[in-house]
């Protein structure tokens, strides 16, 4: 399947994106974006969050984030997931939790080749292709999903990026809400390379979402808190790098 966005579709994402490195959308602008790639049953690909497992090389020893991890080369002859691989950050990038590999569960194969996924991937190839000049376009990128769930607890914030205000290290990034369930806060920041800040945004939909040039700027979140401590809390969300070969 090809999508049949136009280019005026896709102006709104691609202007503010070219113009200062990152992009909000709120969820019906996604939606209408995803929807021509081949969007169906995110109910199903959402309701997957609740099969992660627990991120055990978190080195602040906090035990609040669970994930799954896969790896693609995407190119215009198609999307092909690869060999099940380890998620690697230089401590030039992540000084909490990188300089080492790290294993985690793979994303399960059904949500691996699952409509609403692809449809994710397809978009981001058009946008990043069109916004990455054509002498610096790889014939393939290579794409690394995450399927994240922050769990807030009274007595433990919950830290979407707990390596603080950062780059990932790849050339785009999407931040994709899945679900937000009895908490506050999780504002996103986006700061220029002197470390300034140039906007602010909360995900709070799903389908709300953050585009972010990684050679621009840097981003952060804040950390969640339960809304009602005595009820379960967590913020899911996909997260979607493109790079280089």
């Amino acid at each position: 399947m090809t999508d049949t966005l136009l280019p005026a579709d896709l102006a709104g994402v691609e202007s503010p994106l070219a113009q200062g490195g990152f992009a909000f959308l709120h969820a019906p602008t996604t939606h209408a974006l995803l929807a021509p790639c081949g969007l169906a049953d995110w109910d199903g690909f959402a309701a997957s969050w609740n099969r992660l497992g627990l991120d055990r090389y978190m080195a602040d020893g906090g035990r609040y984030r669970r994930r799954r991890h896969a790896t693609y080369t995407v190119s215009a002859d198609g999307i092909e997931r690869k060999k099940h691989q380890p998620h690697y950050q230089s401590r030039d990038y992540n000084e909490l939790n990188g300089g080492i590999e790290r294993w985690f569960r793979p994303v399960e194969a059904a949500i691996g080749t699952h409509p609403a996924l692809i449809a994710v991937l397809r978009l981001m190839r058009r946008l990043v292709t069109d916004l990455t000049p054509p002498d610096r376009r790889p014939d393939a990128w290579h794409v690394e999903i995450h399927q994240f769930r922050i769990e807030a607890r009274a007595e433990q914030p919950g830290e979407p990026t707990p390596e603080g205000l950062h780059r990932d290290g790849v050339d785009w990034v999407l931040v994709l809400m899945v679900q937000r369930e009895n908490v506050a806060s999780g504002e996103t920041t986006i700061h220029d390379l002197h470390r300034r800040p140039v906007g602010h945004f909360t995900l709070t939909e799903p389908l709300d979402a953050a585009l972010v040039d990684d050679n621009r700027v840097y981003h952060g979140v804040t950390a969640v808190r339960p809304l009602d401590p005595a009820r379960p809390a967590w913020r899911d969300v996909l997260v979607v790098t493109f790079r280089h070969q």
